[in-house]
């Protein structure tokens, strides 16, 4: 007579982990062979706590806007002497900016970036690229040192210069434009000094402080700049 020898209870169980035991192990040694080849997961706190450098200069460096920055940049904007030179547009709210925030990066025909001191990692402005036609490889530029305390530094011209290197270098672009109101001759000194070419002037285009101004247009090209670039 055969005798069949049916399994414990502890050899079904055992029978029954087995894969869960070996998944739990495959997944063990994949960690050790990312750690090896350096590709472990970082935490998610020390990538909030890194500086997102995406772009850097001398003494400053470009990353993207974060949410977290609506209520410095609402802070900048509305500051009397940052709006009389820019767009007009009513009072901006940190509601308004976080939605601006939250608008970008979801088309390639603009591209901003946050202005940020290497020294402290401070927020001091914006500049973009936008209206980028990749057909004429042209684009419009605009910055702003929306922090005052920073402003008449060399900051400006440093983003200029870094902004200028981007769009050519990166985006492979041949014109770049821009338009500055005639009452703000700062900037117009900036961008002259920068290399950009007088090109037009639309009179009496913007009412500011109760009278009218011109808006000037500047342009550079890009063997303009590949010659200015290489004498710096």
């Amino acid at each position: 007579m055969t005798t069949t020898l049916k399994p414990t209870k502890k050899a079904l169980t055992e029978r029954v982990m087995a894969p869960a035991a070996l998944a739990q192990e495959v997944l063990a040694q994949k960690k050790v062979v990312d750690r090896a080849h350096g590709c472990a997961t970082p935490s998610f706190q020390l990538v909030a706590d890194t500086p997102a450098v995406f772009y850097q200069g001398t003494r400053i460096y470009f990353r993207p806007l974060e949410s977290s920055d609506a209520s410095l940049l609402r802070r900048y904007l509305n500051h009397p002497e940052v709006w009389s030179t820019n767009v007009h547009r009513p009072p901006l709210s940190a509601l308004c900016e976080h939605e601006w925030i939250e608008s970008l990066g979801k088309n390639n025909t603009e591209y901003v970036f946050g202005i940020i001191i290497k020294e402290n990692d401070r927020l001091i402005g914006t500049t973009r690229l936008h209206q980028i036609d990749l057909v004429s490889r042209s684009a419009m530029l605009g910055i702003c040192i929306g922090d005052v305390e920073y402003q008449n530094r060399g900051y400006g011209s440093e983003a200029l210069r870094l902004c200028l290197r981007y769009g050519f270098e990166e985006l492979n672009l041949n014109r770049i434009a821009l338009s500055v109101y005639s009452h703000n001759w700062r900037a117009i000194r900036m961008y002259q000094r920068a290399g950009f070419v007088h090109e037009g002037c639309l009179r009496q285009a913007v009412f500011r402080h109760g009278q009218y101004h011109d808006e000037y247009r500047f342009a550079m090209l890009r063997d303009e700049w590949e010659q200015r670039d290489g004498t710096e």
